[in-house]
């Protein structure tokens, strides 16, 4: 028997012969259904259904819980109206990332924090280390089950599944006590593929139902089951990151590019004070976007090089681009070799290959391939 977690979707992958499964952080979860590539082209073009049920879910209630999360968080929680999400991160002292995560406002007293599911405990356990005032937290991650509707055929799909008002809800707004496919769900309009898509929280019990239901809706869509496979190739070319690679406990969000998501004027936060000094110095490293104009791919952790053969930093993911056929990574590197065009080096299998800095992210909805 396996020792692995297993999502309430597992029985339902064996209705899909050619599913592969991996451990993926202490989870048996889906690479691929049918194949990666497969996968991925659908998700642009017409539409994907992913089971991230392994993602954890904090549920903050108590009189204090805004300005608990405040504290918490390099964002601007004050910023947001019930019914509103709100991406953000948790900071150590030092300014490195404990977490990247999404705020739902329930109401004026009550959060939900989704977070990254090889991180759960750990974040459990720095929440509970800081809390201040009438706090409560709960984890709610067991009997949550998540799933993510993602494709330019998203909202077709879903309308056949539910009677929301789809196309009033704005992105990163979500709606509570929506029906879908008959059981009561939270309906979010995010993702992690860089198209239009929503993300249903729901009870662990009613997923498989859930599941089935927007598959039958989507099956003169174009709509397949997708693992993760195709999840990291299409987050990767929409450079939205990976906690692990693009950030850490030893990488700020200002040096991983989301100074967008840190609120320096919105009150003291764990962390400020390093990521103050950090962008009045300026970042010793950027991470940037980087294209092999010698034949390789870059993958995770191949070191980088300037041209005088010195180190300068690393990649911290790297593929073919589905989508765009082109060897692409994205690196962590020293600021000084960090503009568009730079030449840089990347060493694979003990050979230096020539790439350059090019503009990310390498994919952005709506636009043209290329």
């Amino acid at each position: 028997m396996s020792s692995l977690q297993r999502t309430p979707l597992y029985p339902l992958y064996s209705d899909f012969p050619s599913t592969r499964c991996i451990d993926f952080g202490g989870w048996e979860l889906p690479v691929q259904f049918s194949g990666i590539v497969q996968e991925h082209e659908a998700v642009r073009k017409h539409a994907g259904l992913f089971d991230v049920s392994h993602m954890g879910e904090f549920m903050i209630s108590g009189q204090d819980a805004e300005a608990f999360i405040q504290n918490m968080t390099t964002n601007d929680v004050s910023r947001i109206t019930v019914g509103q999400a709100q991406y953000t991160l948790m900071c150590d002292d030092n300014g490195g990332t404990v977490d990247d995560l999404l705020v739902y406002k329930l109401s004026s007293d009550r959060f939900m924090l989704v977070v990254n599911a090889s991180n759960i405990d750990k974040d459990l356990q720095w929440l509970h280390e800081h809390v201040a005032g009438d706090v409560v937290i709960r984890n709610v991650s067991a009997e949550t089950a998540l799933i993510a509707l993602q494709g330019p055929a998203a909202e077709n799909i879903l309308s056949k599944a539910t009677s929301e008002a789809l196309g009033d809800l704005p992105s990163i707004h979500f709606i509570q006590n929506a029906q879908v496919c008959g059981h009561a769900a939270l309906l979010s309009r995010t993702g992690y593929t860089g198209e239009d898509g929503f993300e249903i929280y729901c009870s662990a019990g009613d997923a498989p139902d859930i599941w089935r239901g927007l598959l039958a809706a989507g099956e003169d869509h174009g709509l397949i089951p997708a693992g993760l496979g195709a999840r990291d190739t299409l987050r990767f070319e929409a450079k939205l990151p990976l906690y692990g690679q693009e950030l850490s406990s030893t990488i700020s969000p200002l040096e991983a590019s989301l100074g967008y998501f840190v609120k320096l004027d919105s009150g003291d936060f764990i962390g400020r004070k390093a990521l103050q000094q950090q962008k009045q110095d300026g970042v010793p490293r950027k991470l940037v976007g980087i294209e092999l104009i010698d034949r390789g791919i870059p993958r995770s952790h191949y070191p980088v090089f300037n041209g005088n053969g010195e180190p300068i930093g690393e990649v911290t993911s790297g593929t073919q681009s589905p989508s765009l056929k082109r060897n692409l990574g994205l690196a962590l590197i020293e600021t000084p070799y960090a503009s568009l065009d730079s030449e840089v080096w990347v060493e694979i299998r003990g050979k230096k290959l020539k790439a350059k800095v090019v503009k990310t992210p390498f994919y952005k909805r709506g636009a043209a391939l290329s």
